[in-house]
């Protein structure tokens, strides 16, 4: 099998920098991933492993400098060369690297010894699936690693894998220095990060208002410890939203999302999203609604019951006292408005905003009658 160009499969130059070789294999990695290619899922899986290990290779200064001399031959300690240079490792390196490279995953030694000629340790790409998980850090940008939502019981339920990459990166990229954790010459015992799987949790005005209680079917997928494959499983997780709970609350469960390789779970973390009321619109505490009214309602004054979001009804009055209400005034109900969560028995106001609706047409004598009225 001919040895292959590595930054070719990446599509950088030669003399690319770390941050280059970042950027061409997220962008390629996510572009070939299998579970976005279903229609072409053997050559999708074929071109996602070729790019983990280009990027395994290339983004660790040790193994690239190796391949650089060697090629993929030399690398992984078979005869032949490639592009980077003469063929093999007979006797050792030319010039040798007698102290080996520091914090790297290759050993050279002056006697040929196991694992290679030379003293070399032959070069073995990683999993392509977890070098992709560790380059983001655990959690995958497909809505975390294959985690979705439905709806359940008014919640949402998880499974299945959307596209897309909402929020940008996460965070958790890892440590080049020394090769990836966990992964081929990393950090020696460490762990990838689980990271996080962050999903919107829509909620009624009227249960922000009241509290509610929500249950959540979540799936998962945990590791067989058999045979190392992922097995969905579900689970029913409990949120009690307390009243006067603001969009952005976040609910975290900790390790309740799916088990990555290493060890450790992620975690699930809830956004709170309200939302849209036909009548109602939430301003921090306070509450806000419109009436419209006639002409002669808001000179005479008038009456309005409103529905208010626990199902009672509250009186709206205004125009009353001889002071007609003028078009864009508020009314403001005290203590009528949302409840104040972190001040228990306390609520905001309702703010209603009075709209005037003039006719459209207006006789000869009803315009002399008001410039009677008014004495104009």
């Amino acid at each position: 099998m001919p040895s292959r160009d590595y930054y070719s499969i990446l599509g950088v130059a030669k003399d690319a920098d770390e941050d280059t070789i970042k950027k061409a294999y997220r962008k390629q990695a996510l572009k070939w991933h299998p579970d976005r290619n279903p229609d072409q899922k053997e050559l999708a899986e074929k071109k996602f492993k070729e790019l983990a290990e280009a990027y395994e290779v290339l983004s660790d200064k040790n193994k690239r400098t190796v391949y650089d001399q060697f090629g993929e031959d030399g690398l992984k300690g078979s005869a032949g060369g490639g592009p980077g240079g003469p063929g093999g490792f007979p006797g050792g390196f030319p010039g040798g690297f007698p102290g080996g490279f520091p914090g790297g995953s290759f050993t050279f030694t002056s006697t040929n010894g196991a694992g290679g000629p030379g003293g070399f340790r032959p070069f073995t790409p990683s999993n392509a699936d977890d070098i992709f998980r560790q380059f983001f850090g655990g959690a995958s940008p497909f809505a975390g690693m294959g985690m979705d939502m439905d709806m359940d019981d008014d919640g949402p339920r998880m499974g299945g894998m959307p596209g897309g990459m909402p929020g940008g990166m996460p965070s958790g990229f890892f440590n080049m220095a020394g090769g990836m954790p966990g992964i081929n010459g990393g950090m020696p015992g460490s762990r990838p990060a689980a990271g996080s799987v962050q999903r919107p949790l829509p909620v009624a005005l009227e249960d922000l208002y009241t509290g509610v209680e929500k249950r959540l079917k979540v799936t998962r997928k945990l590791i067989d410890g058999s045979t190392g494959r992922h097995v969905p499983t579900e689970k029913i997780l409990t949120i009690n939203v307390k009243p006067g709970w603001k969009a952005g609350t976040k609910i975290k469960f900790a390790g309740e999302g799916d088990e990555v390789p290493g060890g450790g779970h992620q975690d699930i973390e809830f956004v709170l999203e309200e939302k849209p009321h036909p009548v109602f619109k939430r301003d921090g505490d306070n509450l806000r609604a419109t009436v419209t009214v006639s002409l002669v309602e808001a000179v005479t004054g008038f009456t309005r019951s409103l529905r208010h979001l626990d199902g009672c009804n509250v009186e709206i009055r205004g125009g009353a006292n001889n002071r007609p209400a003028q078009p864009g005034s508020e009314i403001v109900l005290s203590g009528q408005g949302m409840p104040i969560s972190k001040l228990p028995g306390k609520r905001g106001d309702l703010i209603v905003t009075v709209q005037v609706s003039l006719p459209t047409t207006v006789t000869e004598a009803q315009k002399a009658a008001l410039r009677n009225a008014f004495g104009n």
